[in-house]
C-alpha cells in the first residue's frame, strides 16, 4: 500500500472541503428551484428534502419565513416561501434603512451569494432595487450560474487527478481551486459595476450610474450597505491554500525522489 504524502494529505483535506461545501450540494440542487416553480414538491427527488434540510442548519433565518416552517424544504415549498441555495454561501450584502427596524429585521435586509444562485431576502432585496432602476439580482450571472455545477465537478476531477499523475506538470491541476477566491472576487466586482452602471427609467428614484460597495460599507439614498465575505469564501481561502501546499510539498516530494 502506497504511503500518504504530505501532498496527498493537503490535496484531500482540499477535495473533501471543496466537496462537501460547493460540488455536492450545488449538483444536487441543479435545477431543483425550476422544478419547484414547476410543479411544487412533484418533480423534486426525495433524496434532495433531508439534504437541503442538512446543509440549512445554522443558516439565517428571515423574518418572512413563515412560522415552523424554517428548515424544511417541503414546508417552505408548500407554503411558497422564499427558498435559497443548499450551497455555502460565499459573500453577503446586508441594507439597512429607518423602514426596516431593527427590532424586526436585527440583519437588515441581507442576501447571500452563492455559486449557482442565492438565498436571504432575494424578493424584497429586488424590491428595493427595484425603486432605484436596478435590474433583479437574477438577471446576472445567468451563464455563470447554470455552468457552475459542471464548472465545480470539472475542478473536483482535476483535483482527484492530482493524486494520479506525479509528473512536474500536475501541479497545474490545481491552479484553479488555487486562484478561485480570487477569481469569484472578480465576478463579483465586475457584476456589481454592471448593475451600477445599468440603471433603468422605470425607476422611482433618480440615482446616477454607481459602483456599489464591493468590501465594507457603503451608502446608497437612504440606505446604509455592508458588504463582506461569507462563510463560503473564507472556505475557498482554505482549500485554495491547502492546494497551495500540496504543490509545493509535491515539488519537495518530486526532488527527494529524483536524488
Amino acid at each position: 500500500m502506497k504511503k500518504l504524502t504530505k501532498s496527498d494529505f493537503f490535496a484531500a483535506m482540499a477535495l473533501l472541503l471543496f466537496l462537501f461545501c460547493f460540488t455536492i450540494p450545488t449538483v444536487v440542487f441543479y435545477q431543483v428551484p425550476e422544478k419547484i416553480s414547476r410543479a411544487g414538491t412533484q418533480e423534486v427527488s426525495s433524496f434532495v428534502f433531508p439534504l437541503w434540510n442538512f446543509y440549512q442548519k445554522g443558516r439565517y433565518v428571515s423574518p418572512y419565513t413563515p412560522a415552523g416552517a424554517a428548515g424544511d424544504l417541503r414546508q417552505l415549498i408548500e407554503r411558497k416561501a422564499e427558498i435559497g441555495m443548499m450551497s455555502f454561501p460565499i459573500w453577503y450584502v446586508t441594507l439597512e434603512a429607518p423602514n426596516y427596524p431593527k427590532e424586526a429585521f436585527p440583519e437588515g435586509i441581507p442576501v447571500y451569494f452563492h455559486l449557482d444562485g442565492y438565498s436571504g431576502d432575494v424578493h424584497e432585496m429586488n424590491t428595493i432595487n427595484h425603486f432605484i432602476g436596478m435590474y433583479s439580482m437574477e438577471t446576472g450571472a445567468q451563464t455563470e450560474r447554470a455552468l457552475s455545477p459542471f464548472i465545480l465537478v470539472v475542478i473536483s476531477l482535476m483535483m482527484v487527478l492530482f493524486f494520479v499523475f506525479r509528473q512536474k506538470w500536475s501541479s497545474l491541476l490545481l491552479v484553479t481551486p488555487i486562484l478561485f477566491p480570487l477569481g469569484f472576487f472578480g465576478f463579483y466586482v465586475g457584476w456589481l459595476y454592471w448593475y451600477g452602471h445599468n440603471l433603468q427609467e422605470w425607476g422611482m428614484f433618480k440615482v446616477k450610474p454607481f459602483m456599489p460597495t464591493a468590501l465594507g460599507d457603503g451608502k446608497v439614498a437612504q440606505f446604509t450597505t455592508h458588504s463582506y465575505p461569507a462563510i463560503g469564501f473564507y472556505i475557498l481561502l482554505l482549500i485554495s491554500v491547502l492546494c497551495l501546499l500540496a504543490v509545493l510539498s509535491r515539488k519537495k516530494e518530486s526532488a527527494r525522489a529524483s536524488r
